[in-house]
């Protein structure tokens, strides 16, 4: 922002340098970063990022013209997966995020990438770097403004094995997904049928006589997941979670 203003502004910078040096101007308060203690639960700790969360949310909630949606990694190293989940940001026709990594490069990135898929590269080129391999990508639906609403987060609409992509596929699939996003054209799975109605893999529609084709290597995933952990999932329910930003 400052930048713009140092760019169009007659003064340049010496207008930004005034503003930004103003003693007068409140400073806007930073919540602390919650501390991860051995001695805490699981349960606990996520509902310290919970609260963390929640205290962030003025960031970017009031802010209509900001639109937020999830975007998840599954990378291999080493012979083990590893899950990482970030906010992609949307603003101004450029994308960034915002996410929590002891790596500096695998969490914020700044609003100035031109499309989603340069946001995309970006980390799995900062993956590369720690020997992570990234195997898919899961992108999902904006994340509504009203604090309030009962609508679950849509976590995977778009889910790409990029492992079997060429980075063209993989930059074709994105752009015609953000593309869809920015008209406000898709819909989260619960507007489409009710979860109880409706599996992962399975269809409402009387089944063929032939066979389905193989799935290809990208795919909209329009179900919701189905939960086999039961217990995992009903510990996690005892705090709650469901983030809105």
């Amino acid at each position: 922002m400052w930048g713009h203003v140092e760019r169009v502004h007659p003064d340049g910078g010496a207008v930004a340098a005034a503003i930004r040096s103003a003693a007068r101007l409140a400073r806007p308060s930073v919540p602390p970063v919650p501390n991860y203690k051995l001695s805490m639960s699981v349960p606990e700790w996520l509902q310290a990022i919970q609260t963390y969360m929640k205290m962030l949310h003025y960031l970017t909630n009031g802010q209509p013209s900001v639109e937020r949606f999830p975007i998840s990694f599954k990378t291999h190293f080493s012979g083990n997966y590893f899950h990482h989940v970030v906010l992609g940001i949307y603003c101004n026709g450029r994308y960034g995020s915002l996410g929590m990594s002891r790596r500096s490069d695998l969490m914020d990135k700044p609003l100035t990438y031109r499309t989603l898929s340069d946001l995309i590269f970006e980390f799995e080129d900062s993956y590369k770097k720690y020997l992570h391999s990234v195997k898919k990508v899961k992108i999902g639906l904006y994340v509504p403004h009203e604090p309030h609403s009962f609508q679950p987060i849509e976590w995977k609409q778009l889910v790409l094995n990029v492992s079997k992509m060429m980075r063209t596929e993989v930059r074709k699939e994105l752009e015609k997904f953000a593309r869809d996003m920015r008209m406000k054209i898709l819909k989260p799975s619960s507007a489409h049928s009710p979860m109880k109605d409706r599996s992962r893999g399975k269809s409402l529609s009387p089944r063929r006589r032939q066979a389905s084709p193989q799935r290809r290597a990208c795919r909209r995933d329009k179900s919701p997941a189905v939960v086999d952990k039961k217990g995992d999932l009903a510990t996690l329910n005892e705090v709650g979670y469901q983030l809105r930003i």
